[in-house]
């Protein structure tokens, strides 16, 4: 018999919109060979691998290169495939032990809430030549999260019409790197998009864990603690953030969109 796996699109309620993951629920731990061997044949941003335990789940995430300490939109994607398939009942909450410690999922009607740790960026006076290069724009802001470079910038539209030099960002030396301004689309705080060449991903198209940074970021300009955020890639995504101390508070839709099964010979 076959191991099923789903792939989501998270961070939007319409298909093909927003970030597809693919979603493996196993039976028992496998060897990280496989799960990486499996991510590259999928060949999403992330895929998600999930071993049920007494306490919730143990959660692992690949992209097509490498495994990643987080992850939000596989996260969004693995909770919601859990509720849709009856593995976890609607009422209860997903709890994810990960690389980055205890994540948790809430449904919350159509939304799912996601509680992340907190990354707060500290401001760099000598930004990487790299990233300056790379980018060829004059940032307001440039900073360093725990995990990304984060670069503001004058408006949405440059963020919008950006096209970095990937072979450059692969040398920054960080996950990845943030583009961010205050929105003038109206219904939303601020955009962003988010580039991890060196991850296996030249452009994420709507990056959760982005949005830790991002939330922490923007508390700080605004003086506001809820946002609602638009990431303005070719896909899109959309993410209501509510920063409350160390942690930050993700909220986004999932939609599934393909179910496929392994066959015998690939487990």
């Amino acid at each position: 018999m076959g191991l099923t796996i789903t792939q989501v699109d998270a961070f939007t309620d319409t298909p093909f919109a927003g970030n597809p993951a693919a979603v493996c629920v196993l039976p028992a731990p496998r060897e990280e060979d496989w799960m990486r061997a499996v991510a590259r044949e999928m060949n999403l941003s992330e895929t998600a691998f999930l071993v049920p335990r007494a306490d919730g789940y143990d959660l692992r995430w690949f992209t097509p290169a490498v495994e990643v300490d987080l992850c939000g939109h596989a996260t969004l994607a693995s909770a919601h495939v859990l509720w849709e398939t009856g593995q976890l009942a609607a009422d209860a909450p997903a709890h994810f032990h990960t690389r980055s410690g205890l994540l948790t999922a809430t449904k919350r009607g159509d939304w799912i809430e996601l509680d992340f740790p907190a990354r707060p960026v500290t401001e760099l006076i000598a930004p990487p030549d790299e990233i300056m290069r790379a980018f060829d724009i004059e940032p307001v802001f440039v900073g360093r999260s725990k995990d990304d470079y984060l670069v503001e910038v004058a408006d949405e539209e440059t963020v919008r019409r950006v096209s970095p030099d990937f072979t450059l960002l692969k040398r920054a030396g960080m996950r990845g790197v943030i583009i961010t301004a205050r929105a003038t689309t109206d219904g939303y705080d601020f955009v962003s998009r988010f580039f991890a060449p060196g991850a296996g991903i030249d452009e994420d198209p709507a990056t959760g864990s982005a949005h830790c940074a991002l939330g922490m970021y923007w508390q700080a300009q605004l003086k506001r603690d809820e946002f609602t955020a638009y990431q303005a890639s070719a896909r899109g995504g959309v993410v209501k953030v509510r920063v409350g101390g160390d942690r930050v508070y993700l909220n986004g839709q999932a939609v599934t969109v393909l179910r496929c099964e392994l066959d015998e010979r690939a487990l």
